[in-house]
């Protein structure tokens, strides 16, 4: 990996649903930097991918549950919201007031991914129904308009246990290695690594979302040019279970599930 790369920040206007993501980058990406080259990697913010592909939620059309208004009083949230939370995850571990903590395809997540920022008034927007797949997708896509094999990230904002503010994660992936595997080399004193895994497409996803942002900047995707990862026939994250988390194992060895 190289020591030195650039961040391009790619302005596409509001997406509305049913809008070509791919087209509206390909566009951008000319203005910013002349287009991609082969061995970029592609970021999309994962709002601006559910709203192309239009998956977003009014929420005049949701009716809450009983369980939705409890969770909803619990924590201080619109009982509708709380519905489609619970439509989108796969488990309720907990929450804070104005947020449900979820488990969602192994993954522990506020909201289940739902999200109410950048979406149409009245509406929130779930994470894409396929992160994987829409990368594939958009990457395939910008081949086969402009020759070139890049990587494609899908990413999320997110906090860290303790941490305050939000930093970016890759839900979606294809082109490159999320993870690259750094176990079995050796430090600065000739040790040999044994747990040490970078996080690499995370922490692509928090270099993009510095220039990306989080408001109303109309910048959902960016282009991270010069690291030098090999473009690979490669797509998904890998997770692991709760067991093997070091704050889901102690959290549910202390506490059990909620």
């Amino acid at each position: 990996m190289n020591a030195l790369f650039t961040v391009f920040g790619l302005k596409t206007g509001i997406i509305r649903s049913g809008d070509s993501l791919a087209g509206c980058v390909i566009t951008s990406a000319q203005a910013a930097c002349n287009g991609f080259n082969d061995g970029d990697i592609l970021v999309l913010a994962e709002t601006a991918v559910a709203t192309a592909e239009g998956n977003i939620i009014p929420l005049s059309t949701i009716t809450p549950s009983a369980w939705a208004e409890k969770l909803a009083g619990r924590y201080h949230m619109d009982p509708r919201t709380a519905e489609v939370v619970l439509q989108e995850c796969d488990s309720v571990v907990g929450g804070i007031p104005g947020f449900i903590l979820c488990m969602k395809n192994g993954t522990l997540l506020p909201n289940a991914g739902v999200d109410a920022s950048n979406a149409p008034l009245g509406c929130v927007t779930p994470l894409p129904r396929d992160p994987d797949r829409s990368a594939l997708t958009i990457k395939n896509v910008i081949y086969e308009q402009c020759g070139v094999k890049i990587g494609v990230i899908i990413a999320d904002s997110r906090t860290h246990a303790m941490r305050r503010g939000c930093s970016g994660v890759a839900i979606g992936c294809a082109g490159i290695a999320a993870v690259i595997d750094d176990r079995g080399k050796s430090d600065l004193y000739g040790r040999k690594l044994e747990v040490t895994q970078r996080a690499v497409a995370d922490n692509i996803a928090s270099a993009a979302e510095l220039v990306m942002g989080e408001a109303d900047e109309c910048m959902p995707a960016a282009i991270i040019r010069g690291l030098g990862l090999p473009v690979i026939d490669q797509t998904g994250i890998e997770a692991i279970a709760a067991e093997e988390c070091l704050f889901m194992g102690i959290f549910r060895k202390n506490a059990g599930s909620f």
